[in-house]
């Protein structure tokens, strides 16, 4: 027996002359990940739509995938009948007693003719519905206003009955909006702001500067995970743990104390410009956001972006913290950010950092600092880990 779900599409309808890219690239990425997780499948496509076909047993699994996949609008599991009256009321009699086992009374009925030729109209299909649900579901009633349940039909090349949607990410596929480099730590901030970018149609490799023995490697397997959460929604992600010891020690050694984390950062931000360089990224994701520390005031943002020509964005920079909380929870990255193992960020941080770089002097200090050698040499030591 099989599984049968309606997708919906959003924001790809509204592309032009190139929508048959964002929808052959969505086709794409769902065949890909349904693949990769061992799941038997069929997808079709109408404009609008895809329809998606998995064997019952996995359809579990089917539907996280679904969940996670930018480009979705929703999807429901639904009925695929002929298009004759008597087969679509039998259809929505069984979406409402499946509603009705669980306890909902209160429903409605929406119907979607795009074949003129069916023979009622949308308004008098539901109509029909209602009628023949109230027979079948003894106990029930139609509430157009707040219902528990709608039953919906929609009729097109075949007839197609479901209940009520559920919520995808919308966006744009991966791979849509190019590639970027995301600055992850094991912090709240940065997964969220791959989550976002993803969402946006951003393909994304991911890079950590590792401070060993100073971090642990806990704190690197923090990372990890949080890379492979990512995963889950990218649908493949590479992260690069970029070993940075020796750069900080000699930022600590030989950099003014309230400058120290401004020079790590600018540094940071080079290597990222190179490894950017190498990987074909298009520009530099971070989770800063406008005031939320030392580091993040504008003028300190200037100065660390001045040492890459890549665009870096920052899609938390007007949220609070609060905002970014609520969506790491509900993209499951919270509870692996709070883990208690610090990033180099944190233990190398000055007790009184500079709030209000002047461009020009602060450069000048990292420029006598000579730290490209450290950096070059902490880049080809990067280890590579592919997820997916």
């Amino acid at each position: 027996m099989d599984a049968f779900y309606l997708i919906k599409v959003g924001e790809i309808l509204l592309k032009l002359g190139n929508r048959k890219e964002f929808e052959d690239r969505l086709r794409s990425q769902l065949h890909s990940r349904l693949e990769r997780a061992g799941i038997g499948h069929k997808i079709d496509m109408t404009p609008g739509r895809y329809f998606l076909t998995v064997p019952a047993e996995r359809s579990a699994e089917a539907e996280r995938i679904l969940s996670r996949m930018p480009g979705i609008n929703g999807y429901a599991r639904a009925i695929k009948t002929e298009k004759r009256l008597a087969a679509v009321l039998e259809a929505a009699v069984e979406v409402a007693r499946a509603r009705v086992a669980q306890g909902k009374t209160r429903f409605k009925a929406e119907s979607r003719r795009s074949d003129k030729s069916f023979e009622l109209g949308s308004f008098e299909l539901s109509a029909k519905i209602g009628e023949v649900v109230l027979a079948a579901c003894p106990g029930t009633k139609v509430d157009l206003h707040s219902p528990e349940f709608t039953i919906n039909a929609e009729i097109r090349e075949r007839a197609y009955v479901f209940g009520d949607p559920e919520p995808g990410l919308r966006g744009l596929p991966v791979g849509s909006g190019g590639k970027g480099l995301l600055l992850l730590s094991g912090g709240i901030d940065s997964p969220v702001a791959g989550y976002m970018m993803a969402r946006r149609g951003m393909a994304l490799e991911a890079c950590y500067f590792h401070a060993y023995p100073y971090t642990s490697q806990e704190a690197q397997d923090k990372v990890i995970s949080l890379a492979r959460l990512l995963s889950s929604y990218t649908g493949h992600i590479v992260l690069w743990t970029v070993p940075f010891t020796e750069a900080q020690l000699k930022i600590k050694k030989d950099s003014r104390m309230d400058l120290t984390t401004l020079m790590m950062r600018s540094g940071m931000m080079r290597v990222a410009q190179l490894l950017s360089e190498r990987i074909g990224a298009n520009c530099i994701v971070t989770g800063e956001s406008l005031g939320q520390v030392a580091s993040q005031t504008a003028e300190n943002m200037r100065l660390t972006a001045s040492f890459t020509d890549f665009p870096v964005l920052r899609p938390l920079v007007g949220m609070d913290k609060e905002d970014t909380v609520a969506i790491a929870k509900r993209i499951g990255s919270f509870d692996i950010s709070i883990l208690p193992y610090e990033d180099c960020c944190v233990l190398f941080s000055p007790k009184h950092p500079m709030l209000k770089a002047k461009l020009g002097r602060e450069r000048a200090a990292y420029e006598a600092l000579g730290l490209e050698p450290l950096l070059l040499e902490a880049l080809d030591k990067a280890e590579r880990l592919e997820l997916s």
